[in-house]
C-alpha cells in the first residue's frame, strides 16, 4: 500500500525522446543557405576568372577615382535604404516601428542577394509586417502594392529620361516564334484564371485593390508609397551616376541613369539572386554599347556594385541575424 501511494505521488519521469540522428529544421536551413552561398561566390569566380584583365583594369580606376564622387554615392548608396523603408511605410495603413523597418530593409538588401527574384527580401519584408501585427493576406498584399509602386516608379523615370537622350533606347526586333510564345503564355494563363481559379484570383485582386484605396485614402501614405518608390529607383541611378562621374566615364548622366533603368530592367528577366552576374553584363554591355571603353565601364560597374551589394553585405547579414534572435522577423 505504501509503495502504491509513493508512486502516485511521486510518477517516474517521462523517457525523453531518442534523437534518430537526422538534422532538425534549423540546421538543414543553415546548410541551405551555406550551399547557395557558396554557388554564388563560385558564380563569382567563375565570372571573375573569365573577364579578369577587365575586371583588373577596372579595379585599378576604381582605385584612382575621384573620392568626392565615390562619397556621393555612398551617400546615395545608404538613402536607398531609406527610401525602402519610406515605401513600405507608405504600402500599409498602420504605423510601423521607424528603427526596426530601416533595420529590415537592410537585412531584406542583403537577403536579396541570396536568393533569386527578390525572394530574399520579400521573405524578411513579410516576416517584418506579420510580427508587426498584419495578418497574412495584407502583408502579402502590402508588399504587392510596393512592388507595384516600384515598377510603375521606374517607367515614370524612364518616360522622363527618354527625351532627354533621343536615339538611345531602340526597341530590338523579336522573332515570330518569340511574339507567338509570348502569346501562348498569356493565353493559357488566361485560361487558367479563368477557370478554377478564377474565384481564389477574384478574391486575391479584391483584397489587393482594397489595400490600395486604403493607402491612397490617406494622403500622407500616398506620398510615402510613391514619394519612396521614385527616390529608390532615383538613389540607384544616383549611385551609378556618381560612380561613373569618378571615374571620368564619358557619357552624360542622363544617358548612364536611362542605360541603367533599361539594364536592370532586362537583367530582371533572369531571376538570379540580386541580379548577380546579368545586371553586371548587362549594364556593361549597355555603357559600351553607348560609347564607354570597355574598362571603364567595367570600373563604373564594380564600384557601383561594391557600394549597393558586396560592402553592406556583411552587416545587412549580420542585421538580419540579430533581428532573427530577437525576434523582430
Amino acid at each position: 500500500m505504501t509503495d502504491t501511494r509513493a508512486a502516485r505521488d511521486h510518477p517516474a519521469p517521462e523517457a525523453l525522446p531518442v534523437p534518430d540522428g537526422r538534422p532538425g529544421p534549423r540546421l538543414r536551413g543553415i546548410v541551405w543557405q551555406t550551399a547557395l552561398l557558396l554557388c554564388v561566390l563560385l558564380f563569382l569566380a567563375y565570372l571573375t576568372q573569365r573577364y579578369w584583365p577587365t575586371v583588373r583594369g577596372g579595379a585599378v580606376r576604381l582605385t584612382l577615382a575621384d573620392q568626392g564622387w565615390l562619397s556621393v554615392a555612398a551617400v546615395a548608396a545608404v538613402g536607398t535604404w531609406a527610401a525602402s523603408a519610406l515605401a513600405q511605410q507608405g504600402a500599409v495603413v498602420e504605423r510601423l516601428p521607424g528603427a526596426r523597418l530601416v533595420a529590415a530593409q537592410f537585412a531584406a538588401c542583403a537577403a536579396n542577394h541570396l536568393l533569386p527574384a527578390g525572394i530574399g527580401a520579400g521573405a524578411v519584408n513579410l516576416r517584418f509586417l506579420l510580427r508587426c501585427g498584419l495578418p497574412m493576406g495584407r502583408s502579402a498584399g502590402a508588399l504587392a502594392v510596393k512592388g507595384g509602386a516600384g515598377g510603375v516608379a521606374r517607367l515614370a523615370l524612364i518616360a522622363l529620361l527618354v527625351p532627354f537622350c533621343p536615339g538611345l533606347l531602340r526597341v530590338p526586333e523579336l522573332p515570330l516564334i518569340w511574339l507567338l510564345g509570348v502569346l501562348g503564355a498569356a493565353a493559357l494563363v488566361t485560361a487558367v484564371a479563368a477557370g478554377p481559379l478564377w474565384p481564389r484570383c477574384r478574391r486575391a485582386l479584391t483584397a489587393l485593390l482594397s489595400d490600395v484605396r486604403a493607402v491612397h485614402a490617406r494622403p500622407a501614405r500616398a506620398v510615402a508609397l510613391w514619394g519612396g518608390s521614385l527616390a529608390f529607383a532615383a538613389l540607384h541611378c544616383g549611385v551609378l551616376v556618381a560612380v561613373a562621374r569618378a571615374v571620368a566615364l564619358p557619357l552624360p548622366a542622363p544617358e548612364v541613369a536611362l542605360l541603367y533603368l533599361a539594364a536592370s530592367g532586362a537583367a530582371a528577366l533572369l531571376p538570379t539572386p540580386g541580379g548577380l552576374g546579368s545586371l553586371d553584363a548587362a549594364l556593361v554591355l549597355a555603357l559600351t554599347t553607348s560609347g564607354a571603353p570597355a574598362a571603364t565601364a567595367a570600373s563604373a560597374v564594380l564600384g557601383y556594385r561594391m557600394l549597393t551589394v558586396w560592402l553592406p553585405l556583411p552587416p545587412g547579414l549580420l542585421t538580419l541575424a540579430v533581428l532573427l534572435r530577437r525576434k523582430a522577423l
